[in-house]
């Protein structure tokens, strides 16, 4: 395939000038101009023209609602179409490094990297076989944008790949043209911004789309490379045990939100196996036109006969019509009883598979004969690739992970107990560890899950859970639901409540057989601090260590990004998780148990985002046991997933780091960093957190923070489902860490990227610390590097000019307590960072500069767009729907919302 010569500056002008006709047309000439004189202005603003942000704010000024609202349309729509001309760049990027040679952080490199290192196939096999990564989809913060929209901007996607990779006639460009003429016309005549609320089921379907569409169809295209680059480096096989498993949390996260209810959950299992089951068959049937080998020409071994014979027992109708259509066709005959046996998975009738292994087996039998009958080069082409898929997908798609409070387990103990004479909430910790111990390993049943009259609704739907839950992996299988994780767990008992609850519906039953994995979930500092006393008091206790031996002995420990950084900002969230990642792994190693890391990351910088094959190699030796598990959250996922060739490149991108991670940890199993490097990261990180903690308890700080950012317009938009607060109260702490980074990013005041990294840094010097050991510490320390990075791309995304008009909203006396402050330590920050990693400017990097000089100026209006309707007491209906509009519009130029 020929590549056309475009580059990202014509799609972008070419995109441009079309939303500008398809703009007058819709809408008048005087409209238009309007749009272009706020544009150009914006431009010359941003090069070097100070006097063209006078005239932005005059022209703004004199818009009338109606106009206003086209304006926002406008540029938001503009960011939509950009994006996707970004995307087909990184495409074309992608597909150019390819052919150029070994691409940068893909699996070839990765294989390549470690035989020069000199593993032989037996450690790389070894490798291969500690490696499993679970990316786990998440509802929150969804993306706002709505579905109809995506649908639109996926169509305008295809337009502009056909446009880019083929070889077009003069009528076949003119078709093209005139759709994406009709798809930008028809995108600017849907509303932008949502009228009610997503439902539940609404952010599961989004994440089963990903899964579908394109994740479905691209894991067995990385195989497929890995093995083909391990034949051509070691020309020997090696054992490739599944590297991917799937999960979510939409659908099954009822942590603060109450409309996961049993039945959503229910409806998302049923619909994820009801959306995976008809792939394999389809897949099957075009196995079957592949796979049309007569009995004359090859020889079935005694296995796949014996397999043949017993399905036809089990489907006898079926097997009479097989043998009538393919007579002397035994894999096809195969074929066509496994498509029956996959119909009748969720069937009354009997012959469906009990299980996806059965499929698995049955399809490996196959690939087994094709093979001893020299069809190998067949069984590499068609049967592998749907192994590959089997084996990651199962028969329910991704595995769904149960979350909720731990406050809901406690309180549903409580009230359940009490009316067996028992004072569970009157306990002290050690109380109920020897109570929750002894009842589990007594296996009596203490509460009757049945009975729920008389509690609160909390408790009846807990206990109601529970027991679905019990159903549920009945009906779909353990895999399907076999995690329970527990938010703000503080204490041992918050993980043995959950054993507890679970043996009370028999998904315990002790000794030998655990339904669960229990996963703490440490995001406070008093959780993250005390992880020592949480774990080792659970390896020690009774039930808690039976239960994980019959896990495998293998402990999942989530670690929450989001809360931690609110708490504690930046660089002190980050030390902390850090430094508590490397005493985990020390517990777990004491105890001999195998440890699971689940990071609980977000799509911004603050809330743990960034490159996550830079994290992963980051991440200290002693923490990589090769298992890895991490969140991937709302606009993140379309990012990544959206597109074929991106989410291919991702998902190499995390087996690449994964794989040089893994060996780096096996050659170096405790990662030897200089003592001095710690005590400048100490230093730095208390003051840091006193810094940062000292401006959140600044008198009058709440409220500055609701008069100078867009957080009570975030609160009542339409883009989850879950509630922006965990309740009535106005503080920060009750704030969710996503509408609390969405509503600076908006302001373009990123301070959770970066707050207080200056008077850390300044307290190491003052106290015989050096610039050059910093210095040092970013060339040479894989965590330190990482995390400046990332913080000074939250430096150039931030925007003090713009950040100063929403400073400008808030009562005069609190901005001057508050908005200095805010400044000083960025530009002393921007200062820091720039002496520390050696960069000119921080646009230094061409990528960025080139990033942020195209988005900026239509950023611009939105921003102050948004300010000049924050300013107004009392809005129309128009004028509300346009401030909604300008959220999501500046989420779009800024590429993140939380």
């Amino acid at each position: 395939m020929t590549l056309h010569a475009r580059e990202i500056n014509q799609d972008v002008r070419e995109l441009g000038a079309l939303l500008g006709e398809v703009l007058e047309a819709q809408t008048s000439t005087e409209a238009f101009e309007t749009v272009e004189t706020i544009r150009t202005s914006c431009i010359d603003y941003r090069r070097g023209d100070a006097e063209t942000r006078d005239e932005v704010h005059r022209a703004l000024n004199r818009l009338n609602p109606e106009t206003q609202d086209i304006v926002a349309r406008a540029f938001t729509t503009y960011f939509e179409l950009i994006n996707l001309a970004e995307e087909r760049e990184r495409v074309r990027e992608i597909r150019e490094g390819s052919e150029e040679g070994v691409l940068a952080d893909s699996v070839e490199e990765a294989v390549r990297d470690l035989a020069e290192r000199g593993a032989d196939p037996e450690e790389f096999e070894q490798v291969l076989e500690d490696v499993l990564i679970q990316p786990t989809f998440t509802a929150h913060p969804t993306e706002a944008r709505r579905k109809t929209v995506k649908a639109k901007l996926r169509s305008v996607a295809r337009d502009i790949e056909r446009l880019d990779e083929r070889r077009l006639t003069e009528r076949e460009q003119k078709r093209i043209e005139r759709n994406l003429d009709a798809e930008v016309t028809s995108l600017w005549q849907t509303p932008q911004v949502r009228d009610r609320r997503p439902e539940v089921t609404d952010e599961a379907l989004n994440v089963q789309w990903y899964l579908e569409n394109v994740l479905f169809d691209v894991i067995d295209e990385v195989y497929d490379e890995l093995e083909h680059t391990l034949e051509d480096v070691y020309d020997e096989d090696i054992d490739i045990d599944t590297l991917y498993e799937f999960r979510s949390w939409a659908g099954s996260d009822r942590d603060g939100n109450p409309f996961v209810t049993t039945e959503v959950t229910e409806e998302t299992l049923e619909r994820q196996r009801d959306t995976v089951l008809p792939l394999y068959r389809n897949k099957l049937k075009e196995l079957s036109g592949v796979l049309s080998q007569d009995a004359s020409n090859i020889a079935t071994d005694a296995l796949f006969n014996e397999r043949l014979d017993r399905h036809k027992s089990r489907l006898p109708g079926i097997a009479t019509e097989a043998e009538e259509r393919y007579p002397d066709e035994p894999y096809r005959q195969k074929l066509r009883l496994m498509r029956e046996s996959v119909i009748r998975v969720s069937d009354v009738r009997q012959g469906g598979y009990e299980s996806d292994e059965e499929l698995l087996t049955d399809l490996r039998v196959i690939a087994d004969s094709l093979r001893e009958n020299d069809a190998e080069v067949i069984a590499e082409a068609h049967v592998d690739p749907l192994i590959r898929k089997v084996e990651t997908f199962g028969f329910n798609l991704a595995s769904l992970d149960l979350r909720d409070h731990r406050k809901m387990h406690t309180d549903a103990i409580a009230e359940s107990v009490e009316r067996e004479g028992i004072d569970y909430a009157g306990m002290d910790e050690d109380e109920r560890v020897e109570f929750l111990t002894e009842a589990i390993i007594q296996d009596n049943p203490v509460i009757d899950m049945e009975d729920t009259e008389g509690l609160s609704e909390d408790a009846t739907r807990v206990l109601d859970r529970f027991r679905a839950a019990a159903d549920w992996q009945n009906e779909f299988g353990i895999d399907a639901i076999d995690t329970y994780a527990i938010s703000w767990c503080e204490e041992p008992s918050h993980a043995l409540e959950v054993l507890f609850l679970a043996d009370q519906v028999d998904i315990v039953d002790l000794p030998g057989y655990c339904g669960f994995d229990v996963v703490p979930l440490l995001e406070s500092e008093y959780a993250l601090s005390g992880a020592r006393r949480i774990m080792g008091t659970l390896f020690e206790n009774e039930a808690y260590s039976q239960a994980l031996e019959a896990r495998d002995n293998i402990q999942e420990i989530m670690l929450g990004y989001s809360d931690s950084n609110k708490e504690n900002g930046f660089l002190a969230a980050n030390w902390s998780l850090y430094n508590n990642q490397k005493r985990l792994a020390d517990i777990t190693d004491d105890y001999d148990v195998e440890m699971r890391l689940f990071h609980g990351r977000g799509g911004s910088i603050s809330r743990g985002g960034g490159p996550m094959n830079d994290a992963m190699l980051a991440l200290p030796n002693e923490t990589v046991t090769g298992q890895i598990k991490f969140t991937e959250q709302g606009e993140a996922i379309a990012e990544k997933y959206a597109n074929h060739d991106i989410a291919e490149r991702n998902l190499e991108q995390m087996l690449n780091a994964q794989i040089r991670a893994r060996k780096n940890a096996i050659e170096e199993p405790v990662e030897e960093i200089p003592d001095e490097w710690e005590e400048a990261m100490e230093t730095a990180s208390d003051a840091a957190r006193n810094e940062y903690q000292d401006l959140l308890e600044t008198d009058g700080f709440v409220e500055f923070f609701e008069q100078a950012t867009p957080i009570t317009v975030i609160e009542n938009l339409n883009m989850g489902s879950r509630p922006a607060s965990r309740s009535e109260d106005r503080s920060v702490e009750d704030l969710r860490a996503i509408p609390w980074v969405f509503s600076w990013t908006q302001a373009r005041c990123i301070i959770p990227g970066w707050y207080s990294i200056a008077t850390g840094l300044d307290a190491y010097l003052e106290n015989g610390g050096d610039m050059e050991t910093l210095q040092e510490m970013y060339e040479n320390w894989p965590f330190f590097r990482t995390k400046l990075d990332n913080a000074s791309l939250a430096l150039a995304r931030t925007d003090l000019e713009i950040a100063e008009e929403y400073a400008d909203l808030a009562d005069p006396e609190l901005r001057e307590r508050i908005y200095p402050r805010i400044v000083e330590e960025y530009e002393d920050t921007v200062e820091k960072v720039l002496e520390i990693t050696g960069q000119d400017g921080l646009l230094s990097r061409e990528w960025l500069q080139e990033n942020l000089e195209r988005r900026n100026p239509y950023v611009d209006p939105l921003n102050l767009l948004q300010v000049r309707l924050l300013k107004q007491s009392h809005r129309t209906d128009t004028e509300r729907r346009t401030l909604r509009l300008t959220v999501q519009g500046i989420a779009a130029g800024m590429k993140n919302t939380g």
